[in-house]
């Protein structure tokens, strides 16, 4: 999904990655990133990585039949794991994307430079539970520096997780 107010085809890249000023143009880069973050509130990480068109589950970047990228990198994916409460899942695609997924609520499409913001987001208590009692809806908002919001719904009451009911404003 991608972020509530910005129009589709501009950048959201100026939304800050919370990094400092360092770059993050690799899958690399982006798990060093996230890991960074994530020992900045304590939080333990396990990361895998998948390097290689026979180990990398989304092929969006290279064709048919092609082990490596237009620019002759091979493909690099990862998947990362962030321990505590809420639990946190990361894949990040080699194409510059992640799939993020906050204890039920998943986010697909975040960009890899918004990873860390996005991080800082949910562990610095800037994430909030909006809830509507008609229609019934409840979504997880997750706003980042740059005026940039993430927003996904919370399917059924039976995945809202301790966590996301202190979160209901």
């Amino acid at each position: 999904m991608r972020p509530t107010n910005v129009p589709p085809g501009s950048s959201s890249r100026d939304g800050g990655s919370g990094a400092g000023d360092r770059r993050i143009d690799s899958t690399e880069s982006a798990v060093a990133a996230v890991m960074e973050m994530a020992d900045s509130y304590g939080r333990e990480t396990t990361v895998e990585h998948s390097i290689g068109a026979d180990q990398s589950g989304r092929r969006l970047a290279s064709g048919a039949f092609t082990v490596v990228d237009p620019d002759g990198s091979l493909l690099h994916e990862a998947y990362i794991e962030i321990a505590g409460r809420p639990t946190v899942c990361m894949e990040i695609f080699s194409e510059g994307d992640a799939s993020i997924t906050v204890d039920t609520v998943e986010f697909i499409g975040v960009p890899r430079e918004q990873l860390p913001a996005f991080l800082d987001a949910v562990y610095g208590g800037r994430a909030w539970v909006r809830g509507r009692r008609f229609p019934p809806t409840l979504h997880l908002i997750v706003p980042i520096p740059g005026d940039v919001t993430y927003k996904e719904p919370i399917l059924g009451p039976w995945n809202m997780t301790p966590w996301l009911n202190g979160l209901i404003r």
